[in-house]
């Protein structure tokens, strides 16, 4: 089974979807710098990929992904495109209302940008199932992958480091020319953590500035952060695998149920 992607249906196609299913999967992501060794675009591809094999194997549309997100910590290399924060919200919220017009009633925003994205996601999520009576739920990759990433052996999360490069060189490997990646491990921090599966987590998280990214290219050569070197295809395969699984998980939840 091929996805169902929104874009490549007719209206007659979406119609005769929605006498059947009203579950719709929208990935969110961004276009900004990744290194000078992967795509500008790598978190939407992500969330694409995500997206495109849990419909394949469920028969869930797809929505045209949204390519950008709140970036503007990493305006400091070119290429990147930043929306701000607010107009992510009117703009993520318009979407979900048109759709739920037609009849779509849960959603699954699969988001590729990590914790930068979620806020605002979580904000428009609230203000449709307020407003349009809908059901929304995010589908975070970091926080449902806490089980496997330490038998994966990856480091904690950065921003091009060996997790998504993994994911990329399995499903994306011409996006990814791993031979001109640098390392730039994360310093250990007292108090505040980022990563879901660490148990010191705070989630108080506010996005670097533009200077902060500056000062690392300044001494690195590259604004990255993490052990990209360490990635593989093979534990972008695992890592991709059971994403699915738990993504296919929380739609056939949603249409059992209705809980999220």
């Amino acid at each position: 089974m091929t996805a169902f992607w929104l874009q490549q249906k007719s209206w007659q196609d979406v119609a005769s979807y929605l006498q059947n299913d009203d579950r719709i999967l929208v990935p969110v992501g961004s276009t900004e710098q990744h290194g000078v060794f992967a795509a500008l675009g790598t978190d939407t591809y992500v969330a694409i990929a995500l997206a495109e094999d849990a419909s394949a194997g469920t028969g869930v549309a797809v929505c045209p992904p949204l390519w950008f997100g709140w970036s503007p910590h990493h305006m400091v290399n070119p290429g990147t495109v930043t929306i701000r924060a607010e107009v992510l919200i009117e703009f993520a919220f318009d979407m979900l209302a048109s759709l739920a017009e037609h009849g779509f009633k849960n959603f699954v925003l699969v988001n590729g940008h990590r914790i930068v994205n979620i806020s605002w996601m979580q904000i428009a999520a609230e203000r449709a199932q307020r407003r349009l009576g809908v059901k929304v739920a995010i589908f975070d990759p970091a926080y449902m992958s806490k089980e496997i990433v330490g038998r994966l052996e990856f480091g904690p999360i950065g921003h091009a480091e060996d997790i998504e490069i993994s994911h990329m060189l399995y499903r994306h490997p011409e996006l990814v020319h791993l031979r001109h990646a640098t390392d730039n491990p994360r310093r250990e921090k007292t108090l505040y953590h980022l990563d879901p599966h660490d148990p010191r987590d705070t989630l108080c998280y506010v996005p670097a500035t533009r200077g902060d990214l500056a000062a690392v290219r300044q001494k690195t050569g590259d604004a990255i952060g993490g052990r990209p070197t360490r990635a593989s295809a093979e534990k972008g395969r695992i890592y991709h695998e059971h994403l699915v699984a738990r993504l296919v998980q929380v739609l056939s939840q949603m249409h059992q149920t209705g809980d999220r």
